[in-house]
């Protein structure tokens, strides 16, 4: 197949930890490797940011990344770029006119709509992966929401006028069933993660017991909690727990970050500065190092559409402790792979790590439960074949369509 993925803000060749790189750049450029690897040809269009950037650059994994000029050539955040989006999707039907693919597959609402604008008038199939939904981040931010006003509107519409829509988890189907999705057009699909890189291996042994915090430095993602559990624990005179924060901007840059500040500052009020490190954005191929070197790896997310973190951790042989929503209620088995608490907790997070820290035997057999289900059930090579499987399912139904007519 000829495929094209949208993927309007999230750059599969970023560095990832800033405030709009994370997650769905990983699974962007994942899925495009893993269908470039199965014989497809592969492009991923994304909104060009810097001047630097080629317009085309061929990866080592045998996909495309098309940079695509809709607005400024400079980094924008993403809830400031729809303005832009209709420009996006005039340059994409260009290209498709010239070019057209067999299938798009859009990655965020505004992908979406920059898609269907790109395939207007013609049989080209969409389908859609919102990556989080407008309707969950109002709900759960509030006047702190900076979406664009129209932003759940415009997810209703996708959710009418794609062919189909690919979920990563069973409560995001329940969200895009409210927003009107038919539940026949919906397709369970979770992201995925490398188990050849992602993989266990020995802990270096040391006295104090170590925490892990990683993904982007956003205030939703919970980190403060997981400070104020550190907090807690020190309080009950747990004194060998320390937590690692990776994530945010490059090292050198930590000191004058606004979140860091913020999360820094609480540090120091609740007198566990001491215990908690930044260490900025780590590099790709240096997180699974990271990862294997902690004890208890802690994601513990206000809302979070599906969450990557929880599978490196599994796939490293490390248990998680995570919040109790979205796509974590699918990923982690609670008494199993490790522990579901709920979110904005940190008392709950505190007993939790306070019993499973003191409980080696019980670390082990998550890591090894856990490793075993990130083995089965979402290695990329899973997770790209059912990708793949959904995509023949809809140029089917597209052949249909045509020869009925």
């Amino acid at each position: 197949m000829r495929i094209s993925l949208v993927s309007e803000h999230a750059n599969p060749l970023a560095a990832l930890g800033g405030a709009d790189a994370g997650g769905q750049n990983v699974h962007v450029a994942a899925l495009a490797a893993g269908l470039a690897a199965r014989g497809h040809d592969v492009t991923v269009h994304t909104r060009r940011d810097s001047l630097s950037a080629p317009e085309r650059v061929v990866t080592g994994e045998g996909y495309v990344v098309d940079h695509v000029l809709a607005g400024p050539p400079t980094e924008v955040p993403k809830d400031e770029l729809l303005p832009y989006v209709p420009e996006l999707g005039a340059a994409l039907r260009e290209r498709w006119r010239i070019e057209p693919p067999d299938l798009v597959h859009a990655h965020f609402w505004m992908s979406g709509l920059a898609a269907l604008d790109g395939v207007a008038g013609t049989t080209i199939p969409v389908v859609q992966t919102f990556h989080a939904l407008g309707s969950v981040k109002q709900r759960q931010q509030g006047t702190q929401d900076t979406s664009p006003p129209a932003r759940i509107a415009h997810e209703r519409r996708l959710c009418r006028e794609v062919d189909q829509v690919i979920a990563t988890c069973r409560d995001e189907v329940d969200e895009l069933v409210a927003l009107g999705l038919d539940p026949e057009r919906a397709r369970v699909i979770p992201c995925g993660v490398d188990t050849t890189v992602f993989r266990p291996g020995p802990r270096r042994p040391r006295r104090t017991h170590r925490l892990l915090s990683l993904g982007r430095l956003v205030t939703r993602k919970g980190v403060g909690n997981a400070i104020e559990a550190v907090a807690l624990l020190s309080r009950q005179h747990h004194r060998d727990v320390e937590l690692l924060v990776a994530g945010g901007p490059p090292p050198d840059l930590l000191a004058t970050d606004p979140e860091v500040q913020r999360l820094q500052a609480l540090a120091d009020r609740l007198e566990v500065a001491e215990r908690v490190t930044f260490l900025g954005s780590v590099d790709r191929g240096d997180v699974p190092a990271l990862v294997r070197s902690v004890d208890v790896v802690v994601t513990v997310p206000w809302y979070e559409p599906f969450g990557i973190v929880p599978l490196e951790a599994m796939a490293c042989g490390r248990p998680v402790v995570g919040s109790a929503v979205g796509g974590l209620l699918d990923t982690i088995l609670p008494g199993r792979t490790g522990d579901l608490v709920p979110p904005r907790d940190p008392e709950a997070l505190a007993r939790t790590l306070r019993d499973l820290l003191a409980d080696r035997a019980r670390r082990r057999r998550y890591g090894i439960a856990g490793r075993r289900r990130a083995v089965e059930l979402y290695d990329w090579r899973t997770v790209v074949a059912r990708t793949e499987a959904a995509y023949e399912e809809v140029l089917a139904a597209v052949t249909v369509k045509e020869t009925a007519r």
